[in-house]
Formats: structure tokens, C-alpha cells, sequence
């Protein structure tokens, strides 16, 4: 497993759908990780370093964690399956690791409130010719968008920070 970090959240302008950048830490390696709306707007807003008032479901997850004597140790990102991507929840419960089956984007969202580390799968970081897909869109009739690990590495290698919108961590 590699280490990795949150390196931009913006939206796939292709797709219309938000995408999460995770860069191995000291490499330049990417695997981007296409989420949610409403991950994306948490994520975001943990990076932003915005407060809410009442604690969102993220939020809430690390507290009831942290009241049952539990901890987030870490993440990890252990595959991709048909353009689905599974991540795990590393919990420490009582001296005992405990793994919960969670989508990446949650986790990633809880990773960053816990401030625990993430781990990708070191394959994922590779390019490959699996067709990597963003989310269905909700018309059918649209084609679905895809590229290859090669090709979607090279237009990540290309793109600015301002291509990925006005979420980015330094």
C-alpha cells in the first residue's frame, strides 16, 4: 500500500462530475477517484477549513468513534472493480484493528476529519488499460465517457489547478 493525500477536488468538466485527486506522497503518481456531490462538498469543506454549526454525517461518524473508545488508525483504497472503486475503514476498537467495507469518498471525507492517513492499493497508482468511468449521468441516453488508465493519466499530467475548480490543497 502507498501512501497518499488529497491533492485537488473539482469537477470533471467531461462529466460534470466531481473528481477527487489523490498524489502518492513524495511521487507524482495519481489516482483519481470520481465521487458524489455531497462527499465532494465534504471533503471540500474539511480541506477549506470551513465550520458548520452542527456536525455533518462525517463529522458525526469521528464523534461517535471517538465516544464508543474507538479511533480511525487509516484508509485504504484496495481496488476497482467495473469503474467502482472500494476503500476500507482501519478502526481501532479496545487494542483491536476492526476493518469496515466504506466507499472511498466517505472515507476519504472521515481520513481528513480524523487526520488519519490514506493508503491506495499500489497498482491503483499505475496506468493501465482498464476503462476508468466517472458515475452514470441521470440521462440515459448519454453515452457513457471513458478512457484508459494511459490516456486519463496523461490528461491528469496536462490539466492546471484552475481546470479542477476552486478547490486546492497545497
Amino acid at each position: 500500500m502507498i501512501e497518499v493525500r488529497v491533492e485537488n477536488i473539482g469537477l470533471d468538466r467531461t462529466s460534470n462530475t466531481p473528481v477527487v485527486i489523490l498524489r502518492e506522497v513524495g511521487a507524482d503518481r495519481v489516482l483519481p477517484i470520481w465521487i458524489g456531490p455531497g462527499e465532494a462538498q465534504a471533503i471540500a469543506m474539511q480541506i477549506g477549513g470551513m465550520d458548520v454549526q452542527r456536525p455533518l454525517t462525517h463529522d458525526l461518524l469521528v464523534s461517535v468513534l471517538g465516544g464508543l473508545g474507538g479511533s480511525l488508525q487509516r484508509v485504504l483504497i484496495t481496488r476497482v472493480e467495473n469503474s467502482t472503486y472500494y476503500a476500507e475503514l482501519i478502526i481501532e476498537v479496545d487494542g483491536r484493528l476492526v476493518s469496515i467495507d466504506a466507499r472511498p469518498s466517505d472515507s476519504i471525507a472521515i481520513a481528513l476529519r480524523a487526520d488519519a492517513r490514506i493508503y491506495a492499493e499500489d497498482a491503483l497508482l499505475e496506468p493501465s488499460d482498464e476503462v476508468v468511468s466517472p458515475p452514470p449521468s441521470d440521462q440515459a441516453e448519454e453515452a457513457e465517457w471513458g478512457v484508459s488508465g494511459a490516456q486519463l493519466e496523461e490528461h491528469l499530467r496536462q490539466l492546471r489547478p484552475e481546470d479542477l475548480g476552486r478547490f486546492n490543497r497545497s
